[in-house]
């Protein structure tokens, strides 16, 4: 805080316009603005994540107890127009609704987000393998969407079926950008690959039976993957999958 509004502030407050109470409150605000953060005790949210990076530091859920999960995400929301919050369980959102933020929960995707995005911009086409891979996939959707990119999910479209892919070329040449989420063997990204001229994001999930070893097989597969312009993120990282799927879709035509 600049010298002349501190004086400014102490001359109200002697003055009874303000009360002490809101020259602290301003004194605080001011002392979050400077360092970029707010120290909690058991946590330091980052004010300024999306000054640095464009985009509100996201909540992971999972781990954190219920009252220091409420308190981050007021925290945060009381200084960003947005707020994400990952791996928030159905049941655990139906217990603390009357305490997080309003927003859309997705209990699919276990998100919710708060707010929206100023506009929407390009094409992200998320492709799902099997139903059982859509947690993950629509993590990567709502990522995304409330990044800012205008999102389509496609689902169910694994190579066991591969009419079922096919029947959706036009979207796959008309996509700035690909989200291909897959467990068992993990070959959907290495299809769609071959069909596609836009970068892709593969996302190996935990969906498969024993040899498929939580994720590793189709991890490692679509890490050996022969089609060109491929990017692998973690098992399961749906959200980083459409994090990075946003940034890509959000560069100007060109670049």
């Amino acid at each position: 805080m600049d010298q002349q509004r501190l004086l400014a502030l102490l001359e109200d407050l002697r003055a009874g316009k303000v009360s002490a109470e809101a020259v602290i409150s301003e004194v605080e605000a001011q002392g979050v603005e400077a360092r970029g953060f707010e120290d909690l005790g058991f946590a330091k949210p980052d004010h300024n994540r999306a000054a640095r990076l464009g985009f509100p530091e996201v909540v992971y859920a999972e781990g954190k107890q219920d009252a220091h999960l409420v308190e981050i995400c007021h925290a945060l929301l009381a200084r960003s127009p947005r707020l994400l919050v990952t791996r928030l369980e159905a049941e655990r959102y139906t217990r603390l609704a009357g305490e997080l933020p309003a927003g859309h929960f997705n209990p699919t995707g276990r998100t919710l987000s708060c707010g929206q995005p100023a506009r929407q911009v390009g094409q992200v086409l998320v492709l799902c393998a099997g139903t059982a891979d859509l947690p993950v996939a629509e993590e990567a959707v709502e990522t995304a969407r409330l990044m800012g990119s205008q999102t389509t999910l496609v689902a169910d479209v694994g190579v066991a079926g591969i009419h079922r892919l096919l029947n959706h070329r036009e979207q796959i040449e008309a996509a700035r950008v690909l989200v291909v989420v897959a467990g068992m063997e993990g070959a959907l990204p290495s299809v769609v690959g071959g069909l596609a001229r836009a970068p892709l994001v593969a996302v190996p999930t935990s969906v498969g039976y024993g040899t498929g070893l939580g994720g590793l097989a189709a991890l490692m597969s679509m890490l050996n993957s022969c089609a060109p312009g491929i990017t692998v993120v973690n098992i399961d990282n749906g959200f980083g999958a459409g994090y990075a799927a946003h940034l890509i879709n959000a560069l100007p035509a060109g670049e």
